[in-house]
């Protein structure tokens, strides 16, 4: 779980995400990507702040940390919040860790 802790993330080069009426849609380019062929996939509020987070520069620890300090959530519910999208969004190939 430490390891994960300072992984870095990107978004696929498999996907594309676009802002519509404030909604964050991540569109798959591929076969592939996701659980099924032309799925297109929504985050929620924390999930646009996880999503934005993610480029490749900061660990998710760093990500972490940064929302800590903007929501009055507590620190280990946002550190499960990430993790879990995280989790789910590399198993889905949305994201992928960043080689060093």
């Amino acid at each position: 779980m430490e390891q994960m802790h300072e992984a870095k993330y990107v978004p696929s080069e498999d996907v594309v995400a676009r802002m519509i009426e404030d909604e964050l849609i991540i569109v798959p380019l591929v076969a592939g990507i996701g659980d099924t062929d032309d799925e297109l996939y929504t985050l929620n509020e924390t999930g646009k702040a996880i999503w934005s987070r993610l480029d490749g520069k900061k660990s998710l620890r760093a990500v972490i940390d940064e929302l800590a300090t903007e929501f009055t959530a507590p620190a280990g519910e946002i550190e499960k919040d990430v993790l879990g999208l995280v989790g789910e969004l590399t198993r889905r190939k949305i994201i992928v860790a960043q080689s060093a």
